[in-house]
């Protein structure tokens, strides 16, 4: 029988460029291991830092090394991307399985991209993937279901990068509202990218610039003394919650170094909790992921206070 040919895609224009190259690295290898590698041939496809798609040997390169792909300063890439992509890769591959991070990848465009095109992918659609990218429009649709959630507000970057008179009321009202300590988090990133956590007004006042300058729309979080527990999800209409596994740090918070340095952080799988909570976690994972209209596959995390679960 025939391979699946898997068009892994990877790499991207995000800030999240070098984590996605990891998590290809690991969904190749998976895909390489004895049980899978008589069904699975895997072919590369990687996205520069400026957006050119690229097939073969540089793509492969990249996935090998774990280091992306160094641009020279007189490169330009063709003038009809698109047309490359449709000649080049299109007809090769069966199944494409984007595993890109952040913005133009995680957030419904590549989504969108490959849907124009009607091929099969890996993963959620447009909305699912636009609404569990953005964590006020994720909010709102958990607060729809009923999800229990920790105290948060969205904020915009116009109210941040405002007068001298409106910023300073906007400070009092989050220290009213959320008090310290607080979380302040760009809305449209991932792996702790721009997220801060602060105690004082003028860490507070620095953390929502600088999540400002990464994103229009930015969220703060109530800070809270949690255990940090997280389910994944497979599945579409039907989708099933794996065990529930536990974050375990000795940082300050689960930020971008801890999750990406080796040694900083564990994972215990399962997670000790008893089975009636094990069981709650799971029905709220699924519950969560129907929300967004979650399809194929997801991790849904969670916080665990005094045995009050929150997103």
């Amino acid at each position: 029988m025939a391979k699946i040919r898997v068009g892994l895609l990877f790499g991207g224009r995000s800030g999240e460029h070098d984590v996605s190259i990891c998590s290809a690295q690991a969904i190749a290898s998976a895909l390489a291991a004895a049980s899978n590698s008589s069904q699975y041939e895997v072919l590369p496809i990687y996205i520069q830092k400026d957006g050119f798609w690229q097939s073969g040997d540089l793509a492969q390169q990249v996935l090998t090394s774990g280091e992306p792909l160094h641009l020279s300063a007189d490169w330009s890439p063709p003038i009809n991307l698109l047309s490359h992509l449709s000649t080049a890769h299109l007809p090769e591959i069966d199944v494409w399985f984007p595993i890109l991070h952040g913005p133009n990848g995680e957030d419904g465009t590549i989504q969108g991209l490959l849907t124009l095109i009607q091929v099969p992918f890996v993963g959620t659609g447009v909305l699912g993937s636009a609404v569990g990218m953005d964590k006020i429009a994720m909010k709102t649709a958990f607060a729809q279901a009923g999800l229990p959630q920790v105290n948060y507000r969205a904020v915009t970057r116009a109210q941040i990068w405002s007068n001298p008179c409106v910023f300073p009321k906007l400070c009092d009202q989050l220290e009213t509202e959320l008090g310290y300590p607080c979380f302040v988090k760009p809305a449209n990133l991932g792996s702790s990218v721009g997220i801060a956590k602060v105690r004082s007004r003028p860490e507070l006042e620095a953390a929502l610039d600088n999540a400002a300058s990464y994103d229009r729309r930015v969220i703060v979080e109530a800070g809270i003394k949690v255990r940090e527990l997280e389910c994944a999800v497979l599945g579409n209409d039907s989708p099933k919650a794996s065990v529930v596994g536990e974050i375990t740090y000795t940082s300050d918070f689960y930020d971008y170094e801890t999750k990406y340095t080796a040694g900083r952080a564990g994972l215990t799988i399962p997670a000790e909790i008893g089975p009636a909570l094990m069981e709650n976690i799971q029905a709220m994972a699924i519950q969560a992921f129907l929300a967004i209209d979650g399809a194929g596959l997801a991790r849904v995390d969670f916080f665990m206070s005094n045995r009050l679960v929150k997103f």
